[in-house]
C-alpha cells in the first residue's frame, strides 16, 4: 500500500534577516548586511527578504549586484507604520512605504509587509503607548491601510500585506479576524506570521481554513510553549521574551510544522513561505548553523528551491 505525498511545489522556501537577529537598519548588536547575505546563500537560500527599511543597500544597482553575486532572489520588504495615529502617520507611511516599493520593483519582488507600530519598546520593552485601542485609532487603522494598500498596488504594482504581530493592536486572533473583516481584499491581505500568531494563542490552521483567500505570504516562526507560559505569568514584553528564547528553530515548538505546510499546500496557491526565528540580540556566528539545519528540515519535508552547491 502507499500513501501520497503532499504536493509542496506552490510554496517557495525562503528566509530573512530576522533570523540573523536584525530588527533595526543599524545596531551595534547585528550583523552585518554583507554577512547577513553571505550567511543566508552560504546556509542554502534562493529567496531573501529585505529586512528592516534601510538595512540592505538602498542603491537598487549596488543591490542587484550584491544580490547576483550570491545567487539570491527579494520575496518582499518590511516596513513598521502606526496608521492607528490618524493623517499624519498614513501620510510618512505612504512615503516610506511608496520608497520600499520602489526598491522591490527595481529587483522584480511584489510584496510588501506592513508591520504595525509596536505598544512597546523594541529595545527595552518599556510600555510607550496603551495596548488598547479606541474606536477612532482603529477605524483610522483600517481606513488608513486599505488606502495605503491602494496607492502601492495601483501606483506600483507592489501588493501590501499585513503583518499581526505581539505587543501591537492586532496582535490576537480576535484582532486579526475583526481586521481582515474590516479591510478590502482588493489591496490588503495578511502576511500570517505563524509564531506571532502562536504567541497571543490564536489557532492558525483555524485562521488559514477560514481566511484561506486572504493567505498570500507567511512568515513560518515557532514558538516554544513552556516560555510562553513564563512572559504570560510574569506580563513580559516581546523584547523581553525574545532573549528568553521564546522563539525555536524548526522543528521544535508550535504550530506543528507538517500540518501547517499541509494546510497551506491545501490552498492551491503560490505562496512564499519564509523561515523567521526572531534572536535579537544573537552572536554573529550563531544564526547561520541554525538556518542551515532549518533549510535541511524543509528540503527533507519537500519544499525548496533549495541551493545546490557550488553556487
Amino acid at each position: 500500500m502507499t500513501t501520497s505525498k503532499t504536493d509542496f511545489s506552490r510554496l517557495t522556501l525562503g528566509n530573512a534577516p530576522d533570523s540573523w537577529g536584525v530588527w533595526f537598519p543599524l545596531d551595534d548588536h547585528q550583523v552585518s548586511w554583507k554577512q547577513y547575505l553571505d550567511d543566508v546563500a552560504n546556509a542554502g537560500y534562493l529567496w531573501t527578504e529585505l529586512g528592516p527599511q534601510g538595512f540592505l543597500p538602498q542603491d537598487p544597482a549596488q543591490l542587484r549586484d550584491e544580490l547576483a553575486q550570491r545567487g539570491l532572489k527579494v520575496s518582499g520588504g518590511t516596513v513598521f507604520a502606526g496608521l492607528h495615529k490618524g493623517k499624519e502617520a498614513l501620510d510618512k507611511a505612504i512615503t516610506d512605504f511608496s520608497r520600499e516599493a520602489r526598491l522591490l520593483t527595481e529587483v522584480d519582488a511584489k510584496f510588501l509587509v506592513h508591520l504595525p507600530e509596536q505598544y512597546t519598546d523594541m529595545h527595552t520593552g518599556a510600555a510607550t503607548q496603551s495596548e488598547d485601542i479606541d474606536p477612532e485609532q482603529w477605524s483610522n487603522l483600517i481606513s488608513g491601510t486599505d488606502a495605503l494598500g491602494k496607492i502601492l498596488f495601483e501606483e506600483f504594482g507592489v501588493e501590501l500585506v499585513f503583518h499581526p504581530h505581539a505587543d501591537t493592536h492586532v496582535d490576537t486572533q480576535d484582532r486579526i479576524e475583526r481586521f481582515l473583516q474590516d479591510t478590502d481584499p482588493a489591496f490588503v491581505n495578511l502576511c500570517l506570521d505563524t509564531g506571532h500568531v502562536a504567541y497571543c494563542d490564536g489557532d492558525n490552521l483555524e485562521l488559514i481554513e477560514r481566511f484561506g483567500e486572504r493567505m498570500t505570504y507567511v512568515h513560518i516562526k515557532l514558538v516554544d510553549p513552556v516560555v510562553r507560559e513564563r512572559v504570560r505569568a510574569e506580563k513580559l514584553s516581546l523584547a523581553e521574551a525574545v532573549p528568553l528564547g521564546i522563539m525555536v528553530e524548526p522543528p521544535y515548538g508550535v504550530p506543528d510544522v507538517p500540518s501547517l505546510l499541509e494546510a497551506l499546500a491545501g490552498l492551491d496557491r503560490e505562496i512564499f513561505a519564509v523561515i523567521e526565528q526572531d534572536l535579537y540580540p544573537v552572536a554573529a556566528n550563531i544564526p547561520l548553523a541554525i538556518q542551515a539545519r532549518a533549510a535541511g528540515y524543509f528540503t527533507a519535508l519537500g519544499l525548496g528551491p533549495i541551493r545546490r552547491w557550488p553556487y
